[in-house]
């Protein structure tokens, strides 16, 4: 009993040293530029103690539950030596947790009402639905694809390095021929499929999986499958706005 709580104790100290920063920067600003009292300091120094108990309890059970689980299942498909269960997990691994993305869901909904907004779509709740519902399958998609390219470059040693510069090319290219209303929404969705629930879970599963395999280095390969998962929604968020 006692380990978890000392275990628990230290990560809500490494909450607060995180947290430090942006408390002081605010309180500077606050202070000593706008030299204003800070206003609803109760409702403030709750919403802050929520923030610390929140991002402790977030880094914990990251800890406890979802890295050893990720890297428990990528060992079991590894000594199992099915390839396609292998690229099956991980896909559903990416499509899944993207699925579950709450900033996904939050941009999809933004993108949809500014569509029927600008008369992209129907102004209509069943037109605004399906469009942010495509997005987001689409997005899921993509990160699915990209999480099963990755566990492949993972299997067959390919260069990130490589891999990356020919995808950001690929981005530039379609940058000049997608639609200009997609694009910002195809560079966001990159950026919010590496959000809470996705990268615990694809980390580990990388990581794992490098573990796993005679000759691959965890540091040397077990990353990097984030890079793809935020590439990918780029490529084919504009192909779905070419298409759409």
């Amino acid at each position: 009993m006692k380990q978890p709580l000392l275990a628990l104790g230290k990560s809500m100290l490494g909450s607060l040293r995180d947290l430090a920063p942006i408390i002081l920067v605010v309180a500077f600003f606050q202070f000593a530029v706008l030299r204003q009292p800070l206003p609803n300091v109760y409702d403030l120094g709750i919403g802050v103690i929520f923030v610390v108990l929140g991002l402790t309890f977030f880094i914990y059970g990251l800890e406890m539950g979802l890295f050893p689980i990720g890297q428990s299942l990528a060992n079991a498909f590894a000594r199992k030596g099915s390839v396609f269960w292998l690229l099956a997990f991980s896909f559903a691994l990416g499509f899944g947790t993207t699925i579950a993305e709450p900033a996904l869901i939050a941009v999809s909904a933004e993108a949809a009402e500014v569509a029927a907004g600008g008369g992209m779509i129907e102004d209509t709740a069943a037109a605004r639905t399906s469009y942010a519902g495509g997005l987001r399958y689409v997005v899921a998609f993509s990160v699915g694809l990209a999480i099963v390219l990755g566990v492949l470059r993972i299997l067959k040693g390919w260069p990130i390095h490589l891999m990356i510069v020919i995808g950001y090319c690929l981005v530039v290219v379609m940058t000049t021929i997608a639609p200009k209303e997609i694009i910002g929404i195809a560079y966001d969705s990159g950026g919010v499929t590496t959000s809470t629930i996705t990268v615990p879970l694809v980390t580990a599963l990388g990581v794992g999986l490098a573990s796993s395999i005679k000759g691959r280095n965890p540091m040397l390969d077990g990353f990097g499958l984030i890079a793809f998962a935020s590439l990918s929604p780029m490529i084919f968020v504009m192909a779905y706005g070419m298409v759409v």
